[in-house]
């Protein structure tokens, strides 16, 4: 049994979404902001685990490719179209602190991290923003 939620994503606006394979959720988070961004009137496009971007592990010094969760594009307020690349990760998986972290959890963020800074020179080489959104951000937000 899987330890998260875990399934395809129904479109309710599929002309939104320009993904290659239909959206595919890893967790209720994913679930809540693919919800958000099939249903939220600014999102005019969004894309699930469309983008691969190379970066070399910082353990092994492997090469190895980061598949970012979304790809979204949105009209803010002001009507310029802002396009961001989006990963979805728990907070304590997205904050280096050094105390109470089991070795464990420091790994998990440093190779985040890794593959974070490489996202960002991908997105400023692209014109894009890279954003990593937390629980806090989504339940913050309302957009569960």
């Amino acid at each position: 049994m899987a330890k998260w939620a875990q399934g395809d994503y129904v479109l309710r606006h599929p002309e939104k979404y320009v993904g290659i394979k239909g959206p595919h959720y890893r967790s209720g988070w994913e679930h809540a902001f693919m919800r958000f961004c099939d249903t939220h009137p600014s999102v005019t496009k969004w894309a699930n685990e469309s983008v691969k971007i190379p970066y070399r592990d910082p353990f092994t010094g492997r090469q190895r490719n980061y598949v970012p969760d979304f790809l979204v594009q949105y009209q803010n307020k002001h009507g310029k179209l802002i396009t961001e690349l989006v990963e979805i990760k728990p907070k304590n998986q997205s904050i280096i602190e050094s105390k109470n972290r089991n070795r464990r959890l420091r790994e998990t963020v440093a190779l985040n991290h890794a593959k974070w800074e490489q996202a960002a020179r991908w997105c400023k080489a692209n014109g894009i923003t890279f954003r990593v959104v937390t629980e806090e951000d989504i339940f913050r937000s309302g957009a569960r």
